[in-house]
């Protein structure tokens, strides 16, 4: 797993790399019409907050020439947003961002659905697995976390999301096999989205979360939680510069989650090649760079045709660890 934000109001200096789109050539293909970003989980997600960036900054300056809207369809581990672009077939129009989800749920065989039936759009960020307690927890330490896990299993509840057998449990689940803790024993909850682990932790309903770097930022910069490790081979940048890595706390566990465009099935080359251009002016500007500098998220821009051989490479290897884990269902790559 070591690979290579609700609508805000965006105040940004003037950029050229952020203008309008030029104008396409005969025969080439642009949005007629509002431009959709589906999001399948509940605003403050991290795969929400990705999709309010890209949409902040496209209003900004009017980069597709229509405008471009957040639409929150959470459920089933993301599988309620799949079966929505699913209707979509052929029409450029309707984009969804989607996370690791989208391969852990097919292979656990929780999902018919997966990326191959659908058009890989963009790679835009990866985002390292942070484990946290609240501010006032016993635990102040990774390691006391799991000297108590040692001894009982159950002793600490930990909430992830957005299903078993996605990117927060498999670094769950990772963390605990290098820990010498049984994983099958514990008290996990799964919630909707990070932003509904992070509620159930404040409020005190689970003891730890596990989440991804974005869905914890602005909690650990407030004080009101406390990261104990982030599962990253250094250590990140800005709100979790002062939290350990998993390797410093003595477990050799590197582990991310990434955050995904993908499109319906069926789009022509012409409304591939529009959203490749959009894509890649998008993630080279400045703006895109500072806002996620703020988040501690990973710029890994790959157009749609790598994005396709990145998740093939994925596949291959996620199924890998959950057969690992006891999780995998499904037998052969899709």
């Amino acid at each position: 797993m070591n690979r290579k934000k609700s609508c805000i109001p965006l105040i940004f200096p003037a950029l050229a790399l952020l203008a309008p789109l030029p104008a396409t050539a005969q025969g080439a293909w642009k949005p007629e019409r509002a431009v959709e970003i589906i999001v399948g989980a509940t605003p403050g997600a991290g795969t929400d907050k990705a999709a309010r960036i890209v949409q902040g900054l496209w209003q900004h300056k009017n980069s597709l020439g229509v405008p471009a809207i957040v639409i929150n369809k959470p459920g089933g581990g993301g599988a309620v947003s799949w079966a929505y672009l699913g209707q979509k077939q052929g029409d450029a129009h309707s984009l969804l961002v989607t996370s690791y989800n989208i391969v852990t749920n097919h292979i656990t065989g929780k999902s018919k659905l997966t990326y191959t039936d659908f058009t890989p759009v963009a790679l835009l960020i990866s985002e390292h697995i942070t484990y946290c307690v609240k501010k006032d927890s016993q635990y102040k330490t990774l390691a006391e976390a799991i000297d108590s896990l040692k001894k009982d299993p159950r002793s600490v509840s930990v909430g992830i999301s957005s299903s078993l057998g996605g990117a927060n449990h498999i670094a769950l689940g990772l963390l605990m096999k290098a820990a010498g803790v049984d994983v099958h024993k514990m008290r996990i909850v799964v919630f909707n989205s990070g932003g509904e682990s992070m509620t159930a932790l404040l409020g005190g309903h689970v003891d730890m979360m596990v989440a991804s770097t974005s869905a914890v930022a602005v909690q650990a910069a407030a004080g009101t939680i406390l990261p104990l490790a982030v599962s990253a081979p250094r250590r990140m940048t800005g709100p979790l510069a002062s939290v350990p890595t998993t390797v410093e706390s003595g477990y050799k566990v590197i582990a991310d989650n990434w955050r995904i465009v993908i499109a319906p099935k069926n789009l022509s080359e012409a409304q591939i090649t529009y959203w490749d251009n959009a894509f890649r002016v998008l993630t080279s500007s400045n703006e895109w760079r500072a806002e996620l500098d703020k988040g501690s998220l990973s710029n890994n821009y790959l157009n749609s045709a790598d994005t396709r051989k990145h998740l093939d490479a994925e596949y291959a290897e996620v199924r890998g660890m959950l057969v690992e884990l006891g999780l995998a269902k499904t037998a052969v790559k899709p």
